[in-house]
């Protein structure tokens, strides 16, 4: 049975070499979009199995249409595509639901491995990026260590800050509201003493904790 997919990319090359190098395999390209609307569309009106979707588009990023395609077109899975292997990138593509994260230089070999376990419903499998962030996002358990003085779930949210996520992307991934996100926030850089969220992902980083 084919996978059904669709490509949203605002570069045509990119399009086209996505076509040619899925060419007989068992990967049914259902249609191509350039831009977010264009994706929101034809996912609402084909259902594809699978959208590959571009990170960066010039009508706003993927990231936003990511977040409508989890509302409007639920049962699609979607991979991020990008040229940039950024850690808040990924993080946010956690946060808002997606599936995986590709890169536009992985091999064909890599592209259609990742795309049948999207549409097999199985976890990020490589040891890439997107398990190994997805990874630290998700770990609750206290810290071992009398310099840290915070709550299991404020050193979650400081992991989440300290990858780069706003408050409404870490609500979406802890599942809370952003009125608690912003309240963890305010006690984290008090208990630890920094006056802004940059400082705040600096202090983490230096203790191990991302």
């Amino acid at each position: 049975m084919s996978i059904r997919l669709l490509i949203c990319d605002d570069h045509e090359v990119i399009r086209t070499g996505l076509a040619s190098l899925l060419a007989g395999t068992d990967i049914q390209i259902i249609g191509e979009a350039a831009n977010g609307k264009d994706a929101l569309r034809l996912a609402m009106k084909d259902s594809p199995d699978v959208i590959l979707l571009d990170i960066r588009m010039p009508d706003g990023d993927g990231l936003a249409t990511l977040e409508k395609l989890r509302v409007k077109a639920p049962n699609c899975r979607v991979i991020m595509l990008s040229t940039y292997d950024n850690p808040t990138y990924i993080a946010r593509a956690v946060a808002l639901g997606a599936s995986d994260y590709v890169l536009k230089g992985s091999s064909r070999e890599d592209l259609i491995a990742t795309i049948t376990s999207v549409a097999a419903g199985e976890a990020p499998s490589r040891s890439g990026e997107l398990k190994k962030v997805a990874g630290t996002m998700k770990v609750r358990q206290a810290v071992d260590d009398d310099d840290v003085p915070l709550t299991q779930r404020e050193t979650q949210v400081l992991r989440h800050v300290a990858l780069g996520l706003s408050n409404k992307e870490i609500g979406k991934s802890l599942e809370i509201s952003v009125e608690t996100v912003k309240e963890h926030v305010q006690n984290i850089l008090r208990k630890i003493a920094v006056t802004d969220r940059t400082q705040a992902a600096v202090w983490a980083v230096r203790k191990g904790l991302v």
